[in-house]
């Protein structure tokens, strides 16, 4: 499960920024993760409520925001949300499509005391 590595990674970037920032806790956590990232969220959230006891993170909001497929076609110009993961565009349905968001996962907010 890649998930544990992830929320390793994640705690260690929560300590870095309390500390740049002379804060002695994290109150709230938002990530947002993309449908075709690899991460399971439930799996996520289940890994960090483990991992984050007695780390600056113990007791923190973990909210996870899920960011759908938003893709640009290169026929007709349109950007659209896919609301399955069928790559072509809605308009035209072209193939030829740029990914622009929905495949990556980012720390989006710390909220520190």
């Amino acid at each position: 499960m890649h998930e544990y590595s992830i929320v390793q990674s994640l705690l260690d970037s929560c300590e870095e920024n309390a500390t740049a920032n002379a804060a002695t806790k994290v109150t709230k956590v938002v990530v947002k993760i993309g449908v075709m990232s690899g991460v399971e969220p439930e799996l996520l959230k289940t890994a960090f409520d483990t991992f984050k006891e007695n780390t600056i993170c113990d007791g923190c909001e973990f909210v996870l925001n899920i960011q759908p497929i938003v893709i640009r076609c290169n026929e007709c110009l349109q950007t659209s949300t896919l609301n399955k993961l069928e790559y072509m565009c809605p308009e035209c349905e072209s193939l030829n499509l740029d990914v622009i968001d929905g495949e990556d996962m980012y720390l989006m907010q710390l909220e520190l005391e």
